[in-house]
Formats: structure tokens, C-alpha cells, sequence
């Protein structure tokens, strides 16, 4: 399963673990993700997404309808 969220495009990122000598070690930074469901009035079903913290937010803000259009459009969410 791809550590992507379904609405913001968020996805794991590299960089360093970086030590009290100074040595870096390549490390990785996951995406704080999610599996929630949704109720769409406009269908009348229930979906579940993989999101992030940060797509909640931005779904109690703009509406799950609207959400899911976005994500749509920039090709992040299937369908």
C-alpha cells in the first residue's frame, strides 16, 4: 500500500538523519496518514480514503464534495 494521500498528493520524502558528529545517514519522512470514511450525499454512499492530518483540516474547511472534485481534477484521487 503507497504511503500517498488521496486528496493533498502528500508522500513520503528523503533527507538525513544527521548525527552529534555531523555523519548523515539517508532517512525518510512519512506523511501522517489516515484511514477515514466518508459519507457523499450527492452519491448517497460512503467512501474511505487515505489521508493526512493535513487533508482533514482542509476537509472540515471546504467540504468533502468539494475535496474530492479537487483532488480529482489534479489526478490524485481515482474515478
Amino acid at each position: 500500500m503507497s504511503k500517498i494521500c488521496e486528496i493533498t498528493g502528500k508522500k513520503v520524502i528523503t533527507g538525513n538523519n544527521v548525527s552529534h558528529s555531523h555523519a548523515k545517514t539517508r532517512r525518510t519522512f512519512s506523511p501522517n496518514l489516515q484511514a477515514k470514511k466518508f459519507y457523499i450525499p450527492e452519491e448517497d454512499k460512503w467512501i474511505t480514503l487515505k489521508v493526512s492530518a493535513h487533508a482533514l483540516r482542509t476537509i472540515n474547511k471546504k467540504g468533502i464534495s468539494t475535496c474530492i472534485k479537487e483532488a480529482r481534477e489534479k489526478g490524485f484521487l481515482k474515478k
